[in-house]
């Protein structure tokens, strides 16, 4: 990690999410897919938000999106962004841009999934430009 660089502090991991970060320590990312209506959804959980079913399978997602909404937190030691992604797959999901200007990010803007290394824990996420 360069000095320029937040450190990430590890994500939770538990056996309902062991898969996404098993995957992401992997470098691919996982999103779940409902079987009963077909929706896709983010974050990791059991059960469907759309329709309540219980049957939900890990699916691999492109880790293509766009920029739905963003932040910039420049009042911080190292300056960061933090934004709404939405996948190519339809989800939606929470994360940092990361490795680009700061001041070029646009809503809209077409971004790509990398994975970035954690204090003491598996890859997390975020996205960079495309």
């Amino acid at each position: 990690m360069s000095p320029q660089e937040r450190p990430i502090p590890s994500p939770p991991v538990n056996p309902e999410t062991k898969p996404f970060w098993d995957a992401a320590a992997a470098g691919k990312l996982l999103v779940k897919k409902c079987s009963a209506c077909g929706e896709r959804h983010h974050y990791p959980r059991a059960i469907c938000p759309f329709c309540g079913s219980e049957r939900t399978e890990w699916t691999g997602a492109s880790g293509r999106g766009t920029v739905y909404s963003y932040s910039v937190f420049r009042r911080a030691p190292i300056p960061y962004a933090i934004a709404y992604v939405t996948l190519d797959e339809g989800p939606t999901m929470m994360t940092n841009l990361v490795d680009c200007d700061l001041d070029a990010i646009r809503i809209g803007q077409a971004v790509r999934v990398v994975f970035k290394p954690t204090e003491d824990g598996p890859p997390v996420p975020m996205f960079t430009r495309a």
